[in-house]
Order: structure tokens, then sequence, then C-alpha cells
């Protein structure tokens, strides 16, 4: 039997690229009230895991994470509401755990430094083009005449 050898790397590249969404959230974790664990879901999903910084706690498979999780689903269960949740959280770990934080004096940087970079790159930008249309203009001007002096020297002989 004969394998072809490109129909194998195709097979290995899709199946090895192929990404697959997996929750952290383990069986011991999981609420039996279906609308406690729906509302824990939604509230973990958007709480950043203070370990892996860019992944929620909902996906992350650090400790902390799972104490997180764990901890949201202990409010809830006494009867904490999703505001209440959040609200001890960012009291216990700030707006970082949020990934969506509130826009107040505390987060302008936050905020506002993606278009403060934006508008700073762009003046940048513009100004190294226009130095380098200057520097081309420039060029150009000073070897024309020289060329046209040359033309003009064989010309005359």
């Amino acid at each position: 039997m004969k394998i072809d050898l490109t129909k194998l790397i195709i097979f290995v590249l899709i199946f090895s690229f192929n990404t697959v969404t997996s929750f952290a959230v383990e069986p011991d974790e999981i609420l039996s009230d279906s609308k406690l664990e729906n509302r824990a879901r939604e509230i973990s999903a958007n709480i950043r895991c203070v370990v892996c910084q860019n992944e929620p706690i909902d996906s992350s498979n650090s400790g902390v994470a799972r104490d997180l999780r764990i901890l949201i689903r202990e409010r809830l269960s006494a009867g904490d509401s999703d505001a209440e949740v959040l609200d001890f959280l960012v009291k216990r770990y700030g707006d970082f755990v949020l990934f969506k934080p509130p826009l107040k004096y505390t987060t302008y940087v936050l905020w506002f430094s993606p278009i403060i970079f934006l508008f700073f790159g762009t003046l940048i930008l513009f100004r190294v083009f226009k130095r380098a249309a200057l520097v081309l203009e420039k060029k150009d001007n000073s070897t024309i005449p020289k060329k046209i002096n040359s033309v003009h020297a064989d010309l005359e002989e």
C-alpha cells in the first residue's frame, strides 16, 4: 500500500491546526442549577485570568482561575446578583480583571492610549514620507542639470 505524501501532509496540517474551544471548567465546579451555572459562565467569560492575562477564567487552567470560578459560583449560590459578584471581584482585584473596564479617570490611559498612539504614529509616518519625498525631489533636481550638461557635452563633441 503506497501512501501519497502530499495527502499525508495535508491531513497532518488540517488536524494539527484544527483549534477546538475547550473550557477549563472542571466537572466538580459545575453547579446543579442550570440557570446559576449559565450565569456563572457568562460572568467568568468576561473575567480576565490574572495569571494568563488575555484569557478568560472560563478557559484558563491556572489555579487562580479555578479559585475565581469557584468563588463566582459560591457567591451566586449565596444569592448575590451578577453585579454584586462583579463588584466583589473588582474590589478585590481591580478593574484589570474585567475585559471591558468602565470608563473612569483611573482607566483613561487604558481607553485612550490606542487613539493617542495611532495619532502620533500617523503623524510620524507623514513626516517620514514627507522627508523622503523632499530628499527624492532634491536628488532628482540635482541630477537633472548634470545629465543635461552631459548630453550637451556629448552633442558638442
